[in-house]
């Protein structure tokens, strides 16, 4: 496999700005672990195994078990994940394939019952910061080591 450009090589002042987000959002309301689950989601969603790689790896150290993570990819069907769990990953699931039917009010008014406003603005935040890394990993064709 051969990545096709290095953007982070090319365009670093973008990758500043990204960086300033991550920062941003280390900040916020969201747990470590909650941050880890949205990155890891969006990820299979765009499938986008480099993400995957990196945020499984990250939510293992931030205290997620192995059960949780490989449940995620099926989580409609599993019983391990809380209600407000469920609430944020049926939002990353409808922000992230926004183009198929928006976000639904049923959604949005259902993550309401969990988070404050703000909190909400930071996970659309975070489900999309996470888009726009998939998004350039993806069509680089950047790649994890073989370990």
């Amino acid at each position: 496999m051969k990545q096709r450009i290095n953007i982070k090589q090319l365009e670093p002042k973008a990758y500043e700005a990204l960086y300033a987000m991550e920062k941003y959002l280390s900040t916020t309301d969201l747990s470590l672990q909650l941050r880890e689950l949205i990155k890891i989601r969006v990820s299979q969603i765009n499938k986008c195994a480099y993400c995957i790689e990196i945020h499984t790896k990250d939510a293992r150290k931030a205290g997620e078990t192995e059960q949780r993570i490989y449940a995620l990819s099926a989580w409609e069907e599993s019983p391990i994940f809380t209600d407000e769990e469920r609430a944020v990953f049926a939002l990353i699931d409808e922000v992230t394939k926004i183009s198929e039917h928006g976000v639904k009010d049923a959604t949005f008014q259902n993550i309401q019952t969990y988070f404050t406003d703000n909190q909400i603005a930071q996970i659309i935040i975070a489900i999309n910061q996470m888009n726009f890394w998939n998004r350039i990993a993806v069509s680089t064709k950047m790649f994890h080591p073989v370990t």
